[in-house]
């Protein structure tokens, strides 16, 4: 744009006449760049530089992709101290050379006072020919970090151990809680509670047995085979010369491993049982040879203990490399609470770009405590079913979750960031710079309803069913959304309750029944592109309904596939996942509906016992008793149906079908030649069978009419069914 010379020379000076505008003398070092004018940001601003001079220490280095200002709004939001512009700079002098540079290769030039880097950003102007910056200031070191991260799309995860992702027991810790168990066996008198902590009592005394062969002999003999140790080398710290190796037995297939703390002490042997699924989350950590998080771990436990148990959940370095380990692994004393300023004491990451997993939520800061994922504790001892009676195992879900953090952080990182910096120039507010992802913004908390971030006591005890454990270790993934369910206006049988962020547009319809339960939905979500190798990203759009702030698209391989609004992002975020889920089963189902007979669930081919059982069928002990008032839509109205809404309500059958059938049976539908004086003519006639037993019968003037007529009677069936055994579970007197 250009502007008359006597319009600009205006402006400058109406520039230079504002109230405490004050002139500068720029050095590079000790090389002087030229003359400035520092500028308040706001009229009470009063910053000033030492000594009226701005003497830059360092460039910092170029950035890939990411503009310096988004970094700075990342880490130190709206810290912007003053604007600062150059005075008859010709196109060729130092401070033109110093913006031209900065301004091309993304770089900042920052001076350090105190603590803290004064960075100065290189901005565009609408009006001004001369060089014009933002100066920001933020913690020492944190920039370089931070841009590293931002720059390689990784973010910052923290963990716990003890009950997060392993216990570990000494032949005193065993003693110890053996002679606990006794005292209280020989005082209770409820004969379920003794049966469940003989239960225990005797897996403790089996691993103790195992531990006391490790420590006394170097030797395990279990399950018919004798184990030798074999000699681990440690890798050698920073700062230490001797090689350190220690004696390990591991045994995969339990996911136990003995080790030895000081290998010339046999009494630190410790016994360490690892959380399974551990490898998948690891795994993903550093897929394809790029890490997607870096990691670090905070721990209550003694330093030698925590360098070891960590040494056994990464024993190849890849997570946490050996020269990082003395910064990465924190020990907090005890009673004290967990910090991620501690954490990140020497400035290499911000807590907005870190999450925490840990199974206890209140042993952290209150200002990190929306950024923990709280996972279940980890019981094999007094709770061994709840692992495996998750739908999706504990560190399974963890995955998802970091993967869903890191997708929506970025998302909104490149598409709302990123974007509206650009568009900013420097007469701008800073008032105007738009705000910055903060991983708190995508993770679930507990008074969300989400059973991952739920941690409440489960009584499993070695004499329940398989369905009693199943049913007592999901109750934190329902107990925070019962009361919701129970306020909807039109209940419905719930494979799991849901918290209430469905679509609206499912919720008119009143025909499709919940896929999941919320706390899953984006886990699933991410689970299916993974397994179609797709990518799924969830990405933010503007909206003009001002109840609903957030408005979320998802996209599946850059196809839009599902839209949700909400108060919240998070509430929004649900809500597409369930759109977006909806939207490909129905597209699945529309095209093999024309060329199939046979519907065979797609939840049917994962389970838990081939991987980590993501779509796993969910169990009949966690439905929840729908209202006796509820119908499904009749037979009668299906026949009025065209066929993509018929083609929909089916899809939504056929999934509420499969998640009741614990068999993996398939639902067959067979057309049946019936007498003509009982059908109108073209009319089909279907039948649904289930094991070779027929649950529904349908009439249509096409088959999908009629397939869906019989669906409707069979998933009638089956629902009343389901009621009648979870009545007889909750009250076994009304078994026949």
């Amino acid at each position: 744009m250009l502007f008359e010379p006597n319009f600009l020379i205006k402006t400058q000076n109406i520039l230079m006449a504002r109230p405490g505008v004050k002139p500068v003398s720029v050095f590079h070092g000790d090389v002087n760049l030229g003359e400035a004018e520092v500028v308040p940001t706001t009229k009470s601003s009063a910053f000033q530089f030492p000594n009226n001079e701005i003497r830059i220490t360092d460039l910092s280095p170029p950035s890939e992709r990411c503009p310096p200002l988004c970094v700075l709004q990342t880490i130190s939001p709206f810290s912007v101290r003053c604007k600062v512009q150059a005075k008859l700079a010709t196109s060729g002098s130092p401070i033109s050379r110093l913006y031209l540079s900065c301004f091309q290769e993304f770089k900042t030039a920052f001076m350090v006072i105190g603590d803290e880097e004064f960075h100065l950003v290189a901005m565009p102007s609408k009006l001004e020919k001369s060089p014009c910056f933002w100066c920001c200031s933020v913690r020492a070191g944190l920039y370089n970090s931070c841009l590293a991260l931002l720059n390689l799309r990784c973010l910052a995860i923290v963990f716990d151990l003890d009950e997060t992702l392993i216990v570990a027991n000494t032949m005193k810790s065993f003693e110890d809680r053996i002679e606990a168990l006794s005292r209280r066996i020989d005082v209770e008198n409820d004969p379920v509670k003794v049966s469940g902590m003989s239960a225990e009592l005797k897996r403790y005394i089996e691993d103790k047995e195992i531990l006391r062969q490790y420590a006394e002999s170097d030797t395990v003999f279990d399950n018919g085979k004798l184990t030798n140790v074999l000699s681990e080398q440690v890798p050698l710290l920073p700062g230490s010369q001797e090689q350190l190796t220690r004696p390990v037995i591991r045994l995969q297939e339990k996911n136990i491993v003995l080790t030895r703390i000081n290998p010339e002490i046999r009494d630190t042997s410790v016994f360490v049982r690892l959380r399974p699924a551990w490898e998948d989350l690891r795994s993903y950590l550093t897929a394809k040879g790029r890490k997607r998080f870096e990691v670090y771990v905070c721990t209550m436990a003694e330093r030698d203990y925590a360098l070891e148990i960590w040494r056994l959940l990464d024993p190849e370095s890849h997570l946490i490399s050996s020269k990082q380990l003395l910064d990465r692994i924190v020990c907090v004393k005890s009673g004290w609470r967990k910090s991620l300023q501690h954490v990140f004491k020497d400035g290499n990451c911000h807590p907005k770009m870190a999450m925490v997993i840990d199974d206890r939520l209140q042993v952290w800061d209150e200002r990190d405590q929306p950024r923990v994922h709280v996972v279940p504790a980890f019981t094999p001892y007094y709770a061994p079913q709840a692992e495996l009676a998750n739908m999706v195992p504990v560190l399974c879900v963890a995955r998802n979750v970091a993967c869903n953090v890191r997708g929506g952080f970025f998302k909104e990182f490149d598409d709302v960031l990123l974007r509206r910096i650009f568009e900013l120039r420097y007469e701008n507010e800073v008032a105007e710079l738009p705000c910055a992802p903060d991983v708190s913004d995508y993770l679930m908390s507990e008074d969300a309803g989400a059973g991952v971030n739920s941690n409440k006591d489960i009584a499993i005890t070695e004499s329940m069913s398989v369905s009693e454990a199943k049913q007592r270790s999901n109750r934190p993934v329902i107990a925070g959304v019962e009361q919701q369910t129970q306020r909807n206006a039109q209940s419905a049988q719930y494979i799991a309750p849901d918290d209430g962020s469905v679509s609206r547009a499912t919720n008119n319809r009143g025909e499709s029944l919940p896929l999941l339960p919320s706390s899953l939905l984006i886990e699933v979500l991410q689970e299916i592109g993974q397994r179609c190798d797709s990518k799924v990203e969830f990405r933010s759009v503007g909206g003009n309904n001002k109840d609903l702030h957030f408005t979320i698209e998802v996209l599946f391989s850059t196809e839009k596939v599902g839209i949700g609004m909400g108060r919240t992002r998070k509430e929004a975020q649900l809500q597409a996942a369930e759109n977006a889920l909806r939207n490909l089963a129905s597209g699945y189902l529309s095209f093999i509906a024309p060329n199939m007979d046979v519907f065979n669930g797609a939840s049917e081919n994962i389970s838990l016992e081939n991987g980590n059982g993501f779509l796993e069928d969910l169990p009949d002990t966690i439905l929840v008793e729908s209202s006796k008032k509820e119908h499904l839509p009749n037979s009668g109205l299906s026949g009025q149906l065209d066929q993509s809404n018929s083609l929909e309500r089916l899809s939504s059958v056929l999934s509420g079908i499969n998640d009741l059938c614990l068999e993996r049976k398939k639902l067959v539908f067979l057309e049946v030649p019936v007498a003509s004086a009982s059908l109108r003519g073209g009319e089909y006639c279907i039948e649904a069978e289930l094991g070779g037993k027929v649950l529904g019968r349908g009439v249509g003037l096409s088959k999908d009419q009629a397939k869906l007529q019989a669906a409707e009677e069979a998933l009638r069936y089956l629902k009343a069914a389901t009621e009648r055994q979870v009545k007889e579970q909750k009250n076994p007197s009304m078994s026949p």
